[in-house]
C-alpha cells in the first residue's frame, strides 16, 4: 500500500513536472517570437512620419521658401527656408522622430522672432520626402541640408544645429570635428540603446537594434558652444540622460533644465530668453 501511493505521488509530481516544462517552452518560444517581431518591425517602432501628436500652432507666421533638397543616394527631401538676411546666424532645425513639419511650427514662430534665419528639412519618409528613414539615411539627410546651405552662401561658422529629441543625435553626428556657430539640443539622449532598455528592459536591445544613435560617444567631438534643454517629466527620455549628456559635453556649455516641461518644452518667454541669451553669446 506505501509503495502504490508512493508511486502515484511519483506520477503526480512528473505530470505536474512536465506542465511547468511545456509552460516554460511555451513561454520561451513567445518571447523568441516577439523578439523577432521587435527585430523586424524596430524601425516602425522607431520612427512615426505620420503620428500627429504635437501643437501645430495657427500657421508659419514669418515668410519662407518651400525648397527641396537632393541627397547623394537620391532622396528628395522637403524643407521650408526663411531668410531674414543671409549675413546673419541661421539655425538648422533636425525635428524628432514624431510627427510632420506643421507639428514643430509653434517653435519656428517663436525662433523666427528672433534675430536668424532657420530652415527645418523633414526626414525621408515624413513630410513628402521621398525615401524610408534610418539612422544612416538621417545622417545622409542633415549633411545634404548643410550642403544646401553652403551652396547659398551660408558658411558653418554662420550655422546654430539644432536638434529635437531623435535630431539631437543627428545634430551631434554631423557636428563632430566641423566648426559650427553652435549647437542647442532640446531632450537629447545618451544612445537609442539606453533608451530601448529604459522601455524594453527584457530584450536584447544592443544585439537587436539597428539604429543606435550613440550621441554620449560623440558629443565630446563638439568643439563649439552648447546649449542643453530638458524637462525632470519627461517620460520618453529619462531627465537624467539630458544631464548626462550635459556633463560630457565640452565647455563653453550651458543648460536650461526645468521641473515642469515633459519631453516637448514648452516654448515659453523663459525658454526663449535662454535661447536668445545663448544666440547673443555667440556674437
Amino acid at each position: 500500500l506505501l509503495l502504490s501511493l508512493f508511486l502515484l505521488y511519483i506520477l503526480s509530481l512528473l505530470k505536474e513536472m512536465n506542465k511547468i516544462y511545456y509552460t516554460l517552452i511555451f513561454v520561451f518560444a513567445l518571447y523568441l517570437v516577439v523578439t523577432l517581431g521587435f527585430y523586424i518591425f524596430q524601425r516602425k517602432l522607431l520612427y512615426y512620419p505620420n503620428f500627429n501628436s504635437h501643437l501645430k500652432g495657427d500657421g508659419l507666421i514669418h515668410s519662407f521658401k518651400n525648397i527641396d533638397i537632393k541627397t547623394k543616394d537620391n532622396i528628395n527631401l522637403k524643407g521650408w527656408f526663411h531668410l531674414k538676411d543671409p549675413k546673419k546666424k541661421t539655425i538648422l532645425f533636425f525635428h524628432g522622430n514624431a510627427g510632420t513639419l506643421d507639428n514643430r511650427i509653434y517653435k519656428l514662430n517663436s525662433l523666427g522672432n528672433l534675430d536668424v534665419n532657420f530652415l527645418i528639412i523633414a526626414w525621408r519618409g515624413y513630410s513628402g520626402s521621398t525615401g524610408k528613414p534610418s539612422e544612416f539615411g538621417l545622417y545622409q539627410d542633415a549633411k545634404s541640408a548643410l550642403n544646401w546651405l553652403n551652396s547659398k552662401g551660408i558658411t558653418d561658422d554662420k550655422i546654430i544645429l539644432y536638434g529635437e529629441s531623435l535630431g539631437t543625435s543627428i545634430a551631434i553626428e554631423v557636428g563632430q570635428n566641423r566648426d559650427f556657430a553652435g549647437m542647442i539640443l532640446e531632450s537629447p539622449f545618451t544612445s537609442m540603446v539606453d533608451v530601448g532598455r529604459k522601455h524594453y528592459p527584457i530584450f536584447p536591445i544592443k544585439l537587436l537594434l539597428k539604429d543606435k544613435y550613440e550621441s554620449k560617444n560623440k558629443i565630446k567631438n563638439i568643439k563649439f558652444p552648447v546649449l542643453i534643454m530638458h524637462g525632470e517629466k519627461d517620460k520618453i527620455v529619462p531627465f537624467y540622460m539630458g544631464k548626462e549628456i550635459y556633463n560630457l559635453a565640452n565647455k563653453p556649455k550651458s543648460k536650461y533644465f526645468t521641473e515642469n516641461d515633459g519631453h516637448m518644452m514648452e516654448f515659453n518667454p523663459n525658454l526663449i530668453n535662454k535661447i536668445e541669451l545663448f544666440l547673443k553669446s555667440l556674437n
